[in-house]
This record gives structure tokens, C-alpha cells and sequence, in this order.
């Protein structure tokens, strides 16, 4: 049993935690934030440049990732 993803994913979020000087609450949307961006937009190179959403069958639309994922969350809202 090997943890390597985990530790991938703590070394990305440390390396963004830096650029914002530290997380201040323990509730902060950085984590929300990123954990979309990872699953939804980022291309993985162990997924053949699908994002895990893709993989799951979950395909986001538009130039715009971003704007179709909180257009989306609006509308369900």
C-alpha cells in the first residue's frame, strides 16, 4: 500500500497554501476551490489528460470551465 497520491495532492495544496501566506480559517474556500479545479479542470497525465470528472463520466462544457461549473452550482441552487 502506497499513499503517493495523497502526498501529491498535500505537496500542490502546501505550494498554493504559500502564495496565500498561510490558511487563516479552518472552514476556507481555498480547499473547496482547489478540490473543483483538481477534479473537474486539471488534465491528468495518469489519466491520459482527463480530469477525474471525465473519467467518471462528468464532461464540463465550454471554453470556460470555470464559469460553466458556477453557472451550473447557481442554477441548482
Amino acid at each position: 500500500m502506497n499513499n503517493n497520491k495523497m502526498e501529491r495532492m498535500n505537496g500542490e495544496v502546501r505550494d498554493r497554501e504559500k502564495v496565500l501566506r498561510g490558511l487563516k480559517k479552518d472552514d476556507s474556500t481555498m480547499l473547496s476551490g482547489y478540490q473543483l479545479y483538481h477534479n473537474f479542470i486539471r488534465p491528468h497525465m495518469a489519466l491520459d489528460g482527463k480530469t477525474p470528472a471525465e473519467m467518471c463520466g462528468l464532461k464540463v462544457e465550454g471554453e470556460n470551465k470555470w464559469k460553466t461549473l458556477i453557472e451550473n452550482a447557481s442554477k441548482a441552487n
